[in-house]
């Protein structure tokens, strides 16, 4: 049952909320305000896993903020429009940018083709590369003093939406003064990144020279705050004006007036290891697909709040649905007695419940099931080696490209940079290799299915539900972003009334 919209949150949860925010924000819980404005006060899920590195995953919080940009972003479609590239072209493995005059660094240092071959290719040396040039050999020249050439060893059609993946966001070079990449005062955006204060906090100024118009807003202020009613009882007690992923248990006892719902790309996704253990045997993994009941878990961890999942790609793809066919997959086999450890994290506060709910439908299978559950930052790296036999993930499918593409390989090829599921076939790889190869539009989907198939033929993973972003904004807060792909958060047309 759903609780009232204006129920108060109980007293535990407000001063959780004030705990963890109060340092960042001013002592008495009000927005701080200047001679040109109030700052924007954001509460953030996920602390910084590296340093902010735009290598990383990272690299989506720096996008979210608006301080570095890339050479191209994606419109409301996925499609490649201009950013500090005004324009592109291809000549089978090379493209050709063309790089926006006037742009400055936060440093003062101009933008020029050096700046942009600089930091392409520290992203595709990096080790690991990010997971947008998985698979890809890229190479980047400048041809003039505006004008860089990107070439891969390949022939790409997606080159343009790889390169609107924050992770590929071009720096300053002070970002890049040794190993690490430190992108404090080293974007092109309307806020300049000022501090970082590790895991709790970051600062954030209005960058006044911004090649796109000044900011509305003076600046931001960043808490990370990894516990979803803590964040949720920040927006209610008024400490915070920006609260991303509520979580779907608070949203109810948050007036309806501060809470934006979205269908996005992102789903919750069970991978089984197909390496090692119960699940190196098909039949096993069919019995856990079959074990699974996604309906319950969307009716009631989370209330009706998301979408049951029929494949890995969900409803913010509207034309994945209409390309699904049948697919034939193992009978399932008989996991008595057999024991698996399933792994899970705490930053997305839905996920625990939804493991306690699939460790009672396996066992009720036959299965015995250990849950392990931790914050994430404690728990990636197990999860990457193989540590668990299943591991429960919300992913986003569309995050980097705007494309599914990227994901599925990265996901599911033998040589994927996140396959948790130790996943290796060649007939699967090589409908991966097709899918990314195909020029985009309709045969591009219909490869991009056909690879969504082959992984749902061998239950390397189990898709249960499609996420939708529930995003808080507190009364007076003006122009914050609604993005499905959650890139954008604060903008230069954000501000606080």
């Amino acid at each position: 049952m759903r609780l009232p919209a204006r129920r108060l949150l109980p007293l535990t949860a407000l001063t959780a909320a004030s705990t963890l925010l109060t340092g960042c924000f001013t002592g008495d819980g009000t927005a701080s305000a200047g001679a040109e404005g109030t700052r924007v006060r954001v509460a953030m899920m996920q602390p910084p896993r590296s340093g902010l590195s735009p290598l990383s995953d990272d690299a989506f919080k720096l996008s979210r903020w608006s301080t570095a940009e890339t050479l191209v972003k994606l419109d409301a479609e996925g499609d490649a429009e201009p950013a500090l590239a005004t324009s592109w072209r291809q000549n089978g493995r090379t493209w050709t940018f063309e790089i926006r005059d006037g742009v400055t660094f936060h440093d003062g240092t101009r933008l020029d083709a050096d700046a942009v071959v600089r930091s392409l290719t520290r992203a595709a040396t990096a080790a690991p590369k990010p997971r947008i040039l998985d698979g890809v050999d890229l190479t980047a020249k400048a041809a003039g003093a505006r004008t860089v050439t990107v070439t891969t060893a390949a022939e790409d059609p997606l080159v343009p939406q790889r390169l609107s993946s924050p992770q590929l966001s071009i720096l300053a070079a002070r970002a890049y003064d040794g190993r690490t990449v430190n992108p404090v005062g080293a974007g092109t955006g309307p806020f300049e990144l000022t501090q970082v204060n590790g895991t709790s906090s970051a600062t954030l100024d209005r960058y006044d020279a911004y090649w796109g118009g000044r900011a509305k807003a003076p600046g931001i202020d960043v808490r990370f705050v990894p516990d979803g009613t803590a964040r949720a009882a920040a927006l209610r007690s008024g400490e915070a004006d920006i609260v991303e992923a509520v979580p779907v248990s608070q949203a109810a006892l948050l007036d309806a007036d501060l809470v934006t719902e979205v269908p996005m790309p992102r789903t919750n996704t069970l991978y089984l290891n197909t390496a090692k253990g119960a699940f190196e045997d098909a039949g096993l993994r069919a019995a856990a697909r079959e074990a699974v009941d996604a309906a319950s878990i969307v009716k009631g961890v989370y209330e009706g709040r998301a979408d049951l999942a029929e494949g890995l790609l969900g409803p913010a793809l509207p034309w994945a649905a209409g390309l699904r066919e049948p697919v034939t997959r193992a009978k399932a086999g008989n996991p008595a007695g057999r024991s698996i450890t399933l792994g899970t994290f705490t930053d997305r506060a839905e996920l625990p419940e939804v493991a306690a709910a699939l460790q009672q439908q396996l066992q009720k299978a036959g299965f015995t099931v250990r849950l392990e559950v931790r914050e994430y930052a404690a728990i990636e790296a197990d999860a990457l080696s193989g540590a668990f036999d299943a591991f429960l993930l919300s992913r986003a499918t569309v995050l980097d490209s705007g494309d599914p593409a990227a994901y599925l390989y990265s996901d599911f090829a033998s040589d994927g940079s996140f396959n948790l599921s130790r996943f290796t076939d060649r007939s699967v790889d090589a409908a991966l290799r097709k899918a990314g190869a195909t020029p985009t539009g309709d045969a591009r989907r219909r490869a991009v299915i056909a690879a969504e198939a082959a992984v749902l033929a061998a239950d390397a993973a189990v898709p249960l539900l499609h996420e939708r972003v529930i995003q808080g904004d507190a009364p007076g807060v003006v122009g914050a972003a609604h993005d499905p792909r959650e890139r954008e958060l604060v903008t230069a047309a954000t501000y606080v009334e």
